[in-house]
């Protein structure tokens, strides 16, 4: 008798439990990773100076399906073997990192390579069973840049020549002019008029 009273009572507290669906089954389920993508947040298209040995740090958001950021997932930035592309610390060619609560990744302690040219930085990420792909492009220059666009120091010569000239032939010009001032030419725009074809 006091058997069957107990297994009812046990019976009692099992069956809701056993009814109930398991929350954190379906919770986890819901945050599980299906598919990575890699988001170049900096250093995509950067033009790195040689002589000044400053290269801009590639950084990465790595996202899950949803766009959302995940963090812990492991991000493997890989330089080129020969060329341009400079190394990592200790002359290392690659360098793994993990992804911060922002799902950031930042390839700290790239140095500069020592000949000019474009190269390319291939990115790996990874989270269980679920892997992204990315290429960053970037080059190096020997010279200046402005506006991105490598200017050699023959070049900025050739301009500061050119620039002189220029004054020289004004300064010239003005001098033996005497007090007459050139005269101005310059086009005025006409009133348009439409009429019928001839």
């Amino acid at each position: 008798m006091r058997t069957s009273t107990v297994w009812r009572t046990v019976g009692f507290l099992l069956c809701p439990l056993l009814a109930a669906p398991p929350q954190t089954a379906h919770a986890q389920q819901a945050d599980a990773v299906t598919q990575l993508n890699i988001v170049i947040v900096e250093g995509e298209g950067a033009v790195n100076n040689l002589r000044q040995r400053v290269v801009r740090e590639p950084i990465v958001r790595v996202e899950d399906q949803n766009h959302k950021p995940v963090a812990g997932a492991v991000v493997f930035f890989l330089l080129p073997g020969d060329g341009s592309g400079g190394t990592f610390a200790n002359g290392a060619k690659q360098l793994t990192v993990m992804s911060d609560s922002n799902g950031q990744a930042v390839a700290h302690g790239m140095q500069a390579a020592k000949r000019p040219g474009q190269y390319q930085i291939h990115v790996t990420a990874s989270k269980g069973n679920v892997t992204a792909n990315a290429t960053i492009s970037q080059s190096y220059v020997a010279g200046a840049t402005v506006a991105g666009v490598a200017v050699s120091g023959k070049l900025i010569a050739i301009l500061a020549a050119a620039g002189a000239a220029v004054a020289a032939g004004v300064a010239i010009g003005v001098t033996r002019g005497g007090s007459k001032a050139p005269a101005a030419t310059g086009l005025s725009p006409g009133s348009p008029s439409v009429g019928t074809p001839h």
